[in-house]
């Protein structure tokens, strides 16, 4: 058996090494060139975002007469999304919400979502050479964020959830997706919320466990959300008005936090890492909430 060394390339995406600064990143910069150039992207006028804030898409978008769906039959919508959802879910957390919302139209898409998709990539033309990126810590802790929009879908009214954590000031896990039930109320989409980022929460910290590089794991593994009422209702026994019709099995959060499993803490909504994942955010916000992601280029990094 031969030592090659350290590994440079995994999967299509690239390692970069800083040991010196103490930073590791993943890039997938020819990855996203080889995307923008099999749909003629590559020349595209760059995006601040990689979705508007207020955009909003719905079935009334897709085609409604055999003109309409022939065009749309010319376009590799589908071949499109799927080659954005492999940057997504390696290395680029950025674009979670976008790429699953549009994934959301696979079976019938419209020219607003191809125009959507074709935003994306204009954004990724911008922020190709971003990197998702981690640093040496003195302390490591898993740390999780957990966040929801209020019926967002406008088809069936149903609301976004999105949770990220991070460790080592990168993020190691994100997920943006529509839930599986109408919630009737804010506190009760976050609560539902806390309960999909608290069981992805229990298993990560379970498996960095198990390869012994973390610390303080006896104490609960927090996650922030940017609802009071949700984080109240957490934390307590008592039910109330807006309390009394969720299912009985997100109740499993109290369970956790009396146990001593989880910490589900207030955070300001400016503070929220989570937003990008469950809507449109101006730019200057949404770069905000990216970098703490670590989703940054390498020589942005500040030690």
């Amino acid at each position: 058996m031969k030592d090659l060394g350290d590994a440079s390339f995994v999967l299509g995406i690239q390692i970069h090494r800083d040991r010196s600064r103490g930073i590791l990143g993943l890039s997938q910069r020819t990855y996203i060139d080889k995307v923008l150039q099999r749909y003629g992207m590559q020349n595209s006028k760059p995006s601040d975002t990689p979705v508007a804030k207020g955009d909003k898409f719905s079935l009334n978008q897709c085609p409604k007469n055999s003109l309409e769906s022939q065009e749309i039959q010319k376009i590799p919508y589908a071949s499109a999304v799927g080659s954005l959802m492999y940057a997504q879910v390696c290395t680029r957390p950025d674009i979670a919400y976008i790429v699953g919302m549009l994934g959301r139209y696979l079976s019938n898409p419209g020219m607003d979502h191809w125009r959507a998709a074709k935003r994306v990539m204009r954004y990724l033309q911008r922020t190709k050479e971003y990197m998702l990126t981690y640093r040496r810590l003195d302390q490591l802790e898993l740390i999780g964020y957990s966040d929801s929009d209020f019926a967002g879908c406008q088809d069936s009214r149903r609301s976004t959830s999105g949770y990220i954590y991070l460790l080592a000031g990168g993020a190691i896990s994100w997920r943006s997706a529509k839930q599986t039930l109408v919630t009737s109320s804010t506190m009760e989409a976050e609560f539902v919320a806390c309960y999909e980022a608290s069981n992805q929460g229990i298993w990560l910290r379970n498996f960095v466990t198990g390869l012994r590089v973390l610390d303080g794991i006896e104490r609960p593994l927090k996650i922030f959300c940017d609802n009071k009422s949700a984080v109240l209702y957490s934390n307590n026994n008592r039910s109330s008005t807006k309390s009394k019709y969720i299912d009985i099995k997100f109740l499993v959060v109290k369970e956790k936090v009396q146990s001593g499993q989880i910490s589900i803490e207030h955070i300001g909504t400016n503070s929220m890492i989570a937003d990008p994942l469950t809507k449109g955010l101006p730019p200057k916000v949404f770069h905000e909430h990216t970098a703490h992601m670590g989703v940054v280029s390498f020589e942005d990094i500040q030690i």
